[in-house]
């Protein structure tokens, strides 16, 4: 793997060892490197954030069915406004 230009933040290091957390972690890191690659072939990040966010709710609702991907969505908005999206966001 090259080192990614990516423009996700990495895991705070803060806590105790999670093993979800780290491969989740490392999930992130492979996509962010797709992401990166994506960009060098000249796609858009809109395109390629609705293209991630189809796979990502698609994924959900196969795993865990359509009233979980529904209600997991309904909680988004307040969540955006929290600021858990926002990659520039400072955390105290």
């Amino acid at each position: 793997m090259s080192t990614p230009k990516t423009i996700f933040s990495p895991a705070s290091g803060t806590g105790p060892f999670d093993p979800a957390q780290s491969e989740r972690q490392l999930a992130l890191e492979y996509l962010a490197e797709a992401w990166n690659s994506a960009e060098e072939d000249g796609l858009e990040p809109a395109s390629l954030a609705h293209a991630s966010l189809f796979a990502a709710l698609a994924t959900f609702v196969k795993m865990h069915g359509d009233e979980a991907a529904a209600d997991l969505i309904e909680q988004l908005p307040e969540r955006i406004r929290n600021g858990e999206y926002n990659l520039e966001r400072i955390l105290q």
